[in-house]
């Protein structure tokens, strides 16, 4: 068996965190290196701070945040900001298909409703025709999680990246604390391990500068980044419209956030929300029952700007707050090993904190941030839930119906019960439809993809 070195157990001992190594010879020399070099990556210090973090209570009158509308006018500059190359695309994909019953990275579930393309691949497939379009090259980013980036290279790789150039992909993993119990010890997960969780979305700021992606970012000239989450089949990845709002006047050119008119009150979306005059989203579960149920005079919610994790942020503007993004803290469930016996326990209460951190704190940041209204039905149809809402079933029905729609605006005939598909390589908006060779009247009950 291995020595403890010296110099790591004496930092642990002086964060209090002996006991890890309570278990340290039941393990072989394998199991003992590869625990040594998970505590390593451990900033103690940080972690020390983090496990005398408080629950953060938020203080102040909130108001509805100021939306605005999808100006056309803007569509210009956008569209010359993208041919300068101006643009990446950065996707947070740490997730794993757990929840919907599928094994792998989220961003391999097959999500396309009649070919079964993945979300990775449409994601790629809308990059793939905005090259084309725009004559350029837009790199791609892709926020992975220490579980699942192994999985998330080789998928890519083993489907040539899905046509886009291997170079012009930046694979990051985004970083992990470890979870805590109430006394701010770390729990083992196993006898050789810490129980460690990811740092949240909101990670993938200081995960950016960390790998390297930003100084990458600002060797090919990229300025501006279309965040997106991996989960939403309809987002438009590459929206000149958008960016050219957020490059415009009446913005910082820091950070842009698109959002959606909630369904109803309890939706389970973050709204954006003025707290002191200062622009932010608050979590579903922390928004006021009475401000959540609030409507003006015409029976509209007052707080109904609903947040759908679609952004775009400024290159120079995450250097700035790259480090600046606070911690939150979250009473959570963690499976452990009993430090005195080594027994595996699977709670049943919430035993352990969390720490993470979200995109969205990074508003406050921004000296003038602009909220843009979208149409629910052109761009969100997440995949987040087995069956219900916002599952596999309910997004297959929106990307129908969006594919539908863009058809019928360009003079074709669609039967209620047609199922027709529209491959990202083919449009990326209704007006790229236009001329298209396709018979006029689709039949009844028919599938096509266009």
């Amino acid at each position: 068996m291995s020595e403890i070195p010296c110099e790591l157990q004496s930092r642990l001992a002086e964060h209090g965190q002996e006991h890890v190594f309570r278990f340290w010879d039941e393990l072989d020399d394998g199991a003992q290196c590869k625990f040594i070099s998970q505590l390593e990556t451990i900033n103690l210090e940080q972690f020390t701070s983090l496990a005398g973090l408080s629950c953060h209570e938020r203080k102040g009158k909130l108001a509805p945040a100021p939306v605005v509308q999808l100006e056309q006018s803007c569509k210009d500059s956008g569209e010359e900001a993208i041919r300068s190359g101006a643009l990446g695309v950065l996707t947070v994909a740490g997730g794993q298909g757990t929840r919907l019953g599928w094994s792998g990275p989220k961003g391999t579930f097959p999500a396309a409703p009649i070919t079964g393309k993945s979300l990775f691949q449409l994601v790629a497939e809308q990059i793939m025709f905005s090259q084309k379009k725009y004559k350029t090259t837009i790199p791609w980013y892709i926020m992975t999680s220490h579980e699942n980036e192994e999985a998330t290279i080789s998928f890519l790789l083993d489907n040539n990246c899905f046509g886009i150039d291997r170079t012009d992909i930046f694979v990051f993993s985004q970083g992990e604390v470890p979870a805590v119990d109430s006394q701010g010890k770390m729990l083992l997960s196993s006898k050789g391990s810490i129980a460690m969780n990811p740092d949240g979305h909101g990670g993938v700021i200081s995960a950016l500068k960390i790998s390297g992606g930003l100084e990458e970012m600002e060797s090919r000239g990229v300025r501006y980044l279309s965040y997106i989450q991996i989960d939403n089949p309809l987002v438009h990845v590459v929206d000149p419209v958008f960016l050219g709002m957020h490059i415009g006047e009446h913005s910082s050119n820091e950070v842009s956030s698109k959002c959606v008119a909630k369904l109803d009150a309890d939706e389970r979306v973050g709204v954006f929300c003025l707290l002191q005059d200062t622009l932010t989203v608050v979590e579903y579960s922390d928004l006021p029952s009475d401000d959540a149920t609030k409507v003006d005079d015409q029976d509209r919610l007052l707080f109904s700007a609903g947040s759908i994790a679609i952004h775009i942020i400024s290159v120079d503007f995450i250097n700035r707050v790259a480090n600046e993004l606070p911690w939150h803290r979250a009473h959570k469930k963690v499976p452990f090993i009993l430090a005195e016996t080594g027994k595996q326990i699977q709670p049943d209460e919430p035993n352990a904190f969390k720490f993470e951190r979200f995109v969205f704190d990074i508003l406050p940041m921004a000296q003038h941030s602009l909220v843009v209204e979208t149409d629910r039905a052109e761009e969100f149809a997440p995949i987040k839930n087995a069956t219900g809402s916002d599952s596999p079933e309910s997004s297959s029905a929106l990307q129908l119906e969006r594919a539908a729609r863009w058809l019928r605006m360009n003079g074709f005939e669609i039967p209620e019960h047609a199922r027709v598909e529209i491959s990202p390589l083919t449009a990326s908006a209704p007006e790229d439809l236009a001329g298209i060779d396709l018979p006029r009247v689709i039949g009844d009950d028919e599938a096509m993809v266009v």
